[in-house]
C-alpha cells in the first residue's frame, strides 16, 4: 500500500467573532492511498499556514513540504514518517506550525492504519482502560461574574458535573478575576468540580496570588496562568501554589513538553492530539506516568480531534477527566456524522476502525474555503 495523494481542505464558519475559540475554522489533511483507504487528520493551528507547509515544494533536503515527502510512502509506517518528516522540515521545522501540520498527518495516518487493520486506533496504541471518561464542559467565562455564573447554570443543568472557565476577560485586575471565579462557583454549584482557565495573562508572582484567592473557591486545577515559555516560572509557582497548575495546549511535540517533564513543573499536562499526533502524544503520556503527574486531552475543535483525544486519553493510566468543547459551532458539533459528546457528564470512547467518525462530505463541502491535492 502507497499513499497517492495528500489532501489539504480549509473550511470556515460563516461568521468569525473575536475570541479565542479554535472551533470557528479547521485544516482538515486527508491521506489517500492506491488500496481505497482514506485517513483523515487535522490540526489545531493557522489552517492556512498549516496547508503552505504541506503544499510546499522541495527546496532541499531539509526544506521540503510534507506531501512531496509523503506521496510514495507506505502509511502504515507511522513512526519513520514522523521522523522523516521533522527530519525533513528542520530548516523551518522542528516546533509549532510544523509540528502542527505534521500532526494531522500523523492523525491521518493513524486512522488510516486503523481502517487497513479494521481496529480502533486505541488498540493500536496497546488498549484501552477506560470506555468511558468524565467529562468537564468546558467553556468560555462571560463578561462578567454574574454572566458567568447563568453560563455555570446552563451546563450543570444539561448534565455535566465539572466546568472550565477560560480565557477573556480574566487578567483585567484583581477584583475582576476574583468575580468571575466567584460567579463560576455560584453557577456550577457547590459539588461539581470547577476549573480555570487564566489564558496565560499574569507573571508568577501574581500568579501565586490569584491562586491563594482561588483555592477559597475550591477549584480543581488553575491552567495556564503563565505564558507557555516560562517554564522557570511553572517550577516556582507549583512549588508554592495551594491549588494543582494545569497547561501544556500550546506545546506541540515532544521536545516543548521535554523541559515542563524534566522541571516536573506541572500537576497536569494537557496534551492536543492536533497539536502532537499520536506519535508523540504516546511519548508524552509515557514521560509524564514515569512522573507520577495526571494526564488530561487539550480539544477545542471538531469531532475528529474529540475522537482521536478519546481513543489516546482511554489508553492513560489515569483518565480522570476529558476536556469536552461544549462551544455552539457546526464545526463542533456537524463535522462528522457521529456526535462526540458528553451524555450525562461522561463521553464514550469509540470502537470503529481507525477514529471510529466519518465526515460529513455535504457540510465540508457548504464550508470549504480552500483546498490542495
Amino acid at each position: 500500500m502507497k499513499i497517492t495523494q495528500v489532501v489539504c481542505q480549509i473550511l470556515r464558519i460563516p461568521q468569525i467573532i473575536a475570541k479565542t475559540a479554535s472551533s470557528q475554522d479547521a485544516v482538515l489533511v486527508r491521506v489517500r492511498t492506491d488500496s481505497g483507504l482514506e485517513g483523515v487528520g487535522e490540526a489545531d493551528s493557522s489552517p492556512e499556514v498549516v496547508k503552505a507547509i504541506i503544499d510546499a515544494p522541495f527546496s532541499h533536503n531539509i526544506a521540503c513540504g510534507l506531501r512531496q515527502i509523503l506521496v510514495g510512502q507506505n502509511p502504515l509506517e507511522s513512526e519513520r514518517l514522523w521522523q522523516e518528516m521533522w527530519r525533513r522540515t528542520m530548516y523551518f521545522g522542528r516546533s509549532s506550525v510544523a509540528i502542527t501540520a505534521m500532526a494531522a498527518v500523523d492523525m491521518a495516518l493513524w486512522d488510516l492504519k486503523g481502517k487497513h487493520f479494521r481496529e480502533p486506533i486505541h488498540r493500536l496504541l496497546g488498549g484501552k482502560r477506560f470506555d468511558r471518561i468524565p467529562a468537564y464542559a468546558s467553556i468560555l467565562f462571560g463578561r462578567d461574574g454574574r454572566e458567568t455564573a447563568e453560563i455555570g447554570r446552563r451546563w450543570i443543568g444539561a448534565g455535566y458535573r465539572a466546568v472550565k472557565f477560560g480565557w477573556e476577560p480574566m487578567g483585567q485586575s484583581e477584583a475582576n478575576d476574583i468575580d468571575l471565579v466567584r460567579g463560576a462557583r455560584q453557577g456550577v454549584g457547590d459539588d461539581a468540580t470547577l476549573l480555570i482557565d487564566a489564558g496565560c495573562v499574569w507573571d508568577a508572582r501574581t500568579a501565586l496570588a490569584r491562586a491563594r484567592a482561588f483555592a477559597d473557591f475550591r477549584i480543581g486545577w488553575l491552567e495556564e496562568p503563565l505564558l507557555p515559555d516560562d517554564v522557570e516560572g511553572y517550577v516556582w509557582l507549583r512549588d508554592r501554589s495551594p491549588v494543582p497548575i494545569a497547561a501544556g495546549e500550546e506545546e506541540c511535540g515532544r521536545a516543548a513538553f521535554r523541559p515542563l517533564i524534566d522541571r516536573r513543573a506541572l500537576d497536569v499536562y494537557q496534551v492536543d492530539l492536533s497539536r502532537n499526533g499520536f506519535t508523540d502524544a504516546c511519548y508524552v503520556r509515557s514521560r509524564v506516568e514515569e512522573i507520577g503527574a495526571r494526564l488530561c486531552n487539550h480539544c477545542y475543535t471538531s469531532p475528529l480531534t474529540v475522537a482521536a483525544s478519546l481513543h489516546w486519553l482511554s489508553t492513560c493510566r489515569d483518565a480522570f477527566l476529558f476536556e469536552d468543547c461544549v462551544e455552539d459551532s457546526p464545526l463542533r458539533h456537524e463535522l462528522t456524522h457521529e456526535k462526540v459528546q458528553a451524555v450525562d457528564g461522561w463521553i464514550a470512547v469509540p470502537d470503529g476502525p481507525g477514529l471510529g467518525v466519518t465526515l460529513d462530505e455535504d457540510f465540508v463541502a457548504r464550508h470549504l474555503v480552500s483546498q490542495s491535492s
